[in-house]
């Protein structure tokens, strides 16, 4: 019997226990190890911080889903992996022996690569459910004297979707309100151009983000390399293409989230020869740590290079499809070792996202996501809000049920409208 265990329980490390009781029956060992005892489902953060949605929509408890499944759970932050004796070391000192590792523990937050940056500075935060109700609270203060509103992406960011969805969602809330008149709203962003998304532009996604930003009477900047945060004042520079300075910002706020650059988890970044001077886990095409065979790594954590040189730097996004199809290669590499066939299995770094924009919404697609592409489309409506409020419910009740499926691959095509990644978009048939 192999004992394979998965650290993070996120939309890599879940998935990846059910799918792998799935593929392996119960003829072998699994434990899931995470930080904290619940799942969150991220991708509704912008809206928790608004008050859209409450903690209890977007969580659950882990433990009671995965021991129906038979996979053991331990709620833990990890404080070292020993990887030449195939163990960890939780934070309590207990040792857990492994057959097979697989690291999805996603991101550590870099706030402090910016000074006054983060929740404990002078910005909020939604890259989790604990930052996004701090958020929320700032927020509903923020309410009773509303001024300038900051939101952005720091220098060296690659999930540049959310701050854009959180900027269109406070749009709206502050139009519900009736008080968008008495906040004037400042797009901040290391991205070189509108659109970017650390992915060099999907389609026309410059000139329809642009528009929306108009549209929402919300400025920008790009090429923006944010220096240090003050309590109430972010200061930037502004570069222009060659990376020299070409402005200088103060911007004030009242209120302000950007979002941060992300490095590895330090357990694992701490590991000899498992990652890059960053932090992220070195894989080859199969998922498999270049330096060690028994680890596999999915999701935020993995080390993907830009996909271009860019004046501020940028990272590359993992979309959650991207991941899924990550969890569903090592799954199949760790059967087919366990059977003694070779690893062959690869995942399909393909980019598709559903942003919201309040009361519309974009969606892409990038086959592959590093350009040239087969697939290069984005498509806005109000039919991707709604889109996104359906697949929030869908993801969750399958993450309940225990389901080893593709999630994001069978339920977003339908909600696109397509039969295959490589169709056309709704807008075009």
């Amino acid at each position: 019997m192999a004992h394979i265990v998965i650290v993070g329980a996120g939309t890599g490390g879940m998935p990846a226990a059910y799918e792998l009781r799935a593929a392996l029956g119960r003829s072998h060992r699994i434990t899931v190890v995470n930080a904290v005892d619940y799942f969150q489902f991220v991708p509704s953060n912008p809206w928790a911080a608004v008050g859209w949605r409450e903690r209890e929509a977007i969580t659950f408890p882990i433990r009671p889903y995965l021991e129906k499944k038979g996979i053991d759970f331990i709620a833990s932050p990890v404080q070292k992996i020993e990887a030449e004796q195939n163990a960890l070391v939780l934070a309590d000192g207990e040792r857990l022996a492994y057959d097979y590792l697989v690291i999805a523990t996603g991101p550590r937050l870099a706030f402090d690569e910016v000074p006054g940056a983060g929740p404990a500075g002078f910005t909020q935060s939604i890259c989790t459910i604990d930052h996004a109700e701090q958020t929320r609270a700032a927020y509903e203060r923020f309410l009773q004297a509303p001024g300038p509103i900051v939101v952005g992406a720091m220098p060296g960011a690659s999930c540049f979707g959310p701050a854009y969805e959180f900027a269109f969602v406070l749009n709206t809330d502050l139009r519900r309100r009736k008080l968008r008149h008495k906040v004037p709203i400042t797009f901040v962003t290391s991205e070189p151009y509108i659109g970017h998304l650390g992915l060099g532009g999907v389609g026309d996604s410059k000139s329809m983000l642009e528009s929306e930003l108009r549209n929402g009477d919300i400025k920008w900047v790009t090429n923006a390399r944010t220096t240090r945060v003050e309590d109430g004042t972010l200061f930037a520079t502004e570069l222009d293409d060659a990376g020299n300075p070409r402005r200088e910002h103060a911007l004030h706020f009242d209120f302000c989230m950007m979002l941060p650059a992300f490095r590895g988890v330090e357990a694992v970044a701490a590991v000899d020869g498992l990652c890059n001077p960053r932090g992220f886990v070195l894989i080859d095409a199969h998922q498999r740590s270049t330096r060690y065979p028994n680890i596999f790594s999915a999701g935020v954590c993995v080390a993907i290079p830009p996909v271009e040189a860019t004046p501020v730097p940028t990272g590359a996004p993992k979309t959650g499809y991207m991941i899924e199809t990550m969890v569903t290669a090592i799954v199949h590499n760790i059967a087919a070792e366990l059977a003694q066939r070779p690893a062959t299995a690869k995942g399909s770094w393909n980019a598709i996202c559903l942003a919201d924009m309040g009361d519309t919404g974009a969606a892409f697609v990038a086959l592959p996501q590093i350009p040239p592409r087969n697939v290069n489309w984005f498509r806005k409506g109000k039919w991707v809000h709604l889109a996104k409020v359906a697949f929030e419910k869908y993801f969750l009740h399958k993450m309940k049920a225990g389901t080893a499926e593709p999630i994001y691959e069978k339920y977003i095509l339908k909600l696109l409208g397509i039969e295959r990644l490589d169709a056309q978009p709704p807008a075009e048939r």
